[in-house]
């Protein structure tokens, strides 16, 4: 992808470097969306677990496999559940020894994202308010609780932040089997799409309606938020496209990454699909590719998934 040298965000807040629990709490977190998602809530791009219905051996499975896998309960972070959450602590790769490069590419991304959604929001008669960006190193506050390395990128309602420890591209990478610059854009992109929900009122719907739902009807709401953030990042994506920065092999990576963070590949056929919460990979992957075909946001609709 064609990046370096390409104006960044000023919607950048850089806390790596402030050690955790020391002078870098007090952000925001959630993950929404997540790569497959968000912690404490359920829409992020990495994927998360679910709250409640823990009795049976179904539920435990898919909590300690996505615990593993993101360290934090995926439907709080779209939801803004502001409890505590002790995240599982997993051992992760080591952080890329170019960090600043990382966060340098960061910034562009979260600037084309601007570019995109402002102009879409001024087509359709709205004003465009960007999200922060909080890069972290191990652990931070955001306004949705504690933001932990093992929590993966989410996004969090609740202060309009996107929470990203960049050591999560080298897990991306490594343990996701999902390598590329653009499979790391794509995360970002999600979760600017959870944001993008915010504002349209999408999220806070999901929160109040999931109120009175039950376990899977949340899940079933859950994913649909989710697959839009995906068709979202992939309207950007094409976008980027027309705009001369895409490379050979980049919608590739993108793919390759929805593919890989689909809850049915991500707990190996363990869990039923009904406790699934960001979608299948072949959902994943679908509704990016629609997003990226249409380039239009309006053609997201997940309703009827």
């Amino acid at each position: 992808m064609k990046w370096q040298g390409r104006q960044q965000s000023s919607n950048i807040e850089d806390r790596r470097g402030q050690g955790s629990g020391g002078g870098g709490l007090g952000g925001g977190f959630g993950r929404g969306g997540g790569l497959g998602g968000s912690p404490g809530g359920g829409f992020r791009i990495p994927v998360g677990g679910r709250s409640g219905g823990m009795g049976s051996i179904v539920i435990i499975v898919i909590f300690i496999v996505i615990a593993m896998a993101f360290g934090i309960n995926p439907l709080s972070i779209l939801t803004g559940d502001n409890s505590t959450n002790v995240p599982f602590q997993q051992t992760l790769p080591p952080q890329n020894a170019n960090q600043d490069e990382l966060a340098n590419f960061v910034g562009v991304m979260v600037k084309d994202t601007e570019d995109f959604w402002g102009q879409y929001f001024r087509s359709q008669g709205e004003t465009y308010t960007a999200p922060r960006v909080v890069l972290f190193s191990g652990q931070t506050q955001s306004g949705c609780g504690v933001a932990d390395t093992s929590s993966g990128p989410f996004y969090c309602p609740n202060d309009s932040k996107v929470y990203i420890d960049l050591a999560f591209y080298d897990q991306l990478r490594r343990q996701f089997g999902a390598p590329g610059d653009f499979a790391q854009a794509y995360v970002i992109a999600h979760e600017v799409g959870h944001h993008v929900q915010n504002l349209i009122g999408v999220l806070p719907e999901f929160n109040q309606a999931r109120q009175t739902m039950t376990q899977e009807q949340a899940n079933a709401a859950s994913v649909k938020v989710e697959l839009q953030a995906d068709c979202f990042a992939g309207a950007w994506a094409k976008a980027e496209l027309e705009r001369g920065f895409l490379e050979s092999g980049d919608l590739d990576e993108a793919i390759n990454a929805a593919n890989q963070i689909g809850d049915d590949r991500l707990t190996g056929g363990r869990v039923p699909s009904s406790q699934f919460t960001h979608g299948t990979s072949a959902q994943r992957m679908e509704w990016f590719r629609r997003g990226y075909e249409s380039g239009d946001p309006s053609q997201c609709d997940t309703s009827r998934v």
